[in-house]
């Protein structure tokens, strides 16, 4: 119920009459909220010099239809109250958007309040944004603005496991030594030799993050009984760590596919300029570039993302043939990002002779290569060419929906990543055989071969076990691993979905790997039981038949020792 201004439940005028549109230019804004939060908007409004609103408190006083309908909640509603009653004002103030004003404290979960049906979506919002968000909406767009209260939800925690808990305290204990180093590391120390060894500290301590998850991760998935996995929330990957909780803000202009385009291109260009951190848990070739030049090859892809879906929109051909020229055209999009970053005027020595950087690592680099981890690109490009609607959690949404756009943003810059991933794996290559490029594209610790040489091997390495053993697990799980920036860093997003294609296409290393993990599905019931069992003949053995053996002799050693004391 909408409250008035005692605070009181209120239920808005819904069934007066309805009134033909007002033949004043004035904006109308029906503001359900208490008079004093009411007079303090309408005092803001009349401030601005270029618009001229007229806020309204009763629908009675209107003079037509309004033009937006605002709410505010002074206090937490519960859930199925507040969507009963968005429903009612959608179905009463229809085509009017409508915005919603949040407390700051509320226990509903963000994925539950992006669902609902309102244009404009704020919480606890300052006067300035209030006063954008209304010019947006009056203009056909959408906004949302959540803060990282909206997301917390309080529920009890579930019992855990032997294996949940051997696993979690393990976890915690390395995450408070790993907090500990990082302070003593801030400021560096003076002494060479103890940086050295907080470093190496470091690194055992993330061999021991990464050996205890090997040990214990699957034990947890396959002794516990499912309630420490979390379904509600998002699944991150082994050795990855969860994001902080940050704000949800999505500025839509205009609900159309360039909209939607504009809307992530510009969330995507703020978080790749605020620079990249790697909270992937893995070695990222993307960390060898300098901040500058790994700013400036997403920045390059973006640019050529945007070109290539302004070419495919001009063509207006079908969706398979989108598909087609989408994959014929990748080659051509990383080698005009790799010009863009490398700069078109800039030259290098090699071997005494000046040498243009963007046309020697142009012909050098072999870009023509596919990522197999990449989704299917039919959906995405649907939406973003053709205004398609986009599956999300089962759910089929128009591409201006919060989560629809968050779902396309999340698909965007796993692109992103991963041709940053290429591009840069054939940087290093080329370093490798150039050493003058290495001061202009790499970080200062790869100018040395050795360094250099270290972090090549290493990510090879990485590629084969990559290759050989979790692709053909997250196969079997029906799991992408997607990457996605997040607030200037690099975070991984595990997506369920079917991939038994690919499943029947590994070799018979990977099909070995897949097969031990049905096995250990399939054994691990029986020696549950069978150890429990076990265990329970123990239990049985100790106390019924050991245990009432020592109690018998027990007594006779002390009536033996009472009679003693008699005779004496």
């Amino acid at each position: 119920m909408i409250r008035d201004a005692a605070g009181s439940l209120a239920h808005p005028n819904l069934f007066i009459p309805l009134i033909q549109p007002a033949p004043t230019s004035r904006p109308q804004l029906l503001v359900f909220a208490d008079a004093f939060w009411r007079e303090g908007l309408e005092r803001r409004l009349s401030l601005l010099a270029n618009r001229v609103f007229r806020v309204v408190g009763d629908a009675k006083n209107l003079d037509g239809s309004p033009q937006l309908v605002i709410w505010h909640l002074a206090a937490p509603v519960e859930p199925a109250n507040l969507l009963e009653e968005l429903r009612r004002l959608e179905d009463r103030w229809q085509p009017a958007p409508r915005l919603l004003v949040l407390p700051r404290s509320l226990d509903c979960p963000s994925d539950w309040l992006l669902q609902l049906p309102v244009q404009g979506l704020l919480q606890n919002p300052e006067p300035p944004e209030l006063l954008e968000a209304i010019d947006t909406l009056l203009a056909g767009g959408r906004v949302v603005a959540l803060r990282p209260s909206a997301t917390v939800r309080t529920t009890l925690a579930p019992p855990l496991g032997l294996g949940q808990w051997l696993l979690q305290s393990g976890l915690q204990q390395i995450e408070t030594e790993r907090v500990r180093c990082r302070l003593w590391l801030n400021p560096p120390p003076p002494s060479l030799l103890l940086l050295l060894l907080i470093e190496g500290r470091l690194r055992e301590l993330a061999a021991a993050r990464q050996l205890l998850l090997w040990l214990w991760g699957p034990v947890v998935l396959a002794w516990s009984d499912d309630s420490g996995l979390g379904e509600d929330g998002p699944r991150w990957p082994e050795g990855s760590e969860p994001a902080p909780a940050v704000t949800t803000a999505i500025t839509l202009r205009e609900p159309t596919a360039i909209g939607v385009w504009r809307a992530i291109e510009g969330r995507l260009t703020e978080a790749a300029a605020t620079g990249l951190s790697n909270r992937t848990g893995q070695l990222l070739a993307l960390e060898g570039l300098s901040l500058e030049r790994r700013r400036d090859l997403l920045l390059g892809l973006l640019v050529q993302f945007d070109r290539l879906l302004c070419r495919l929109r001009q063509q207006e051909i079908g969706a398979q043939e989108v598909l087609g020229q989408w994959h014929h055209l990748q080659q051509e999009l990383r080698r005009s990002a790799v010009r863009q970053m490398a700069g078109s005027y800039v030259q290098l020595p090699r071997q005494g002779v000046l040498l243009p950087v963007s046309d020697t690592l142009e012909a050098s680099c072999d870009l023509a290569g596919a990522d197999t981890e990449l989704p299917d690109a039919q959906p995405m490009l649907g939406a973003l060419i053709q205004a398609q609607p986009l599956l999300v959690a089962g759910r089929l949404l128009a591409p201006d929906e919060p989560q629809a756009l968050l779902q396309l943003e999340t698909l965007v810059s796993n692109w992103l990543i991963r041709n940053a991933e290429l591009i840069s794996s054939e940087l290093l290559a080329c370093c490798a055989s150039w050493p003058e490029l290495r001061r202009y594209l790499l970080t200062g610790d790869l100018l040395a071969t050795r360094g250099l040489e270290r972090l090549r091997n290493q990510l090879n390495a990485q590629q084969r076990w990559t290759l050989w053993f979790q692709r053909p697990v997250q196969l079997y799980e029906s799991q992408r691993l997607l990457y996605r920036l997040d607030q200037g860093a690099i975070a991984p997003l595990l997506l369920t979905e079917p991939r038994d294609q690919e499943l029947k296409q590994l070799g018979w290393l990977q099909q070995l790997v897949t097969l031990a993990l049905e096995t250990r599905d399939a054994v691990a019931p029986q020696l549950r039981d069978l150890l429990r069992r076990m265990g329970d003949l123990v239990v049985v053995v100790l106390t019924q038949v050991i245990g009432r053996a020592i109690g018998l002799v027990g007594r006779g050693i002390l009536q033996g020792m009472g009679r003693s004391a008699g005779r004496g």
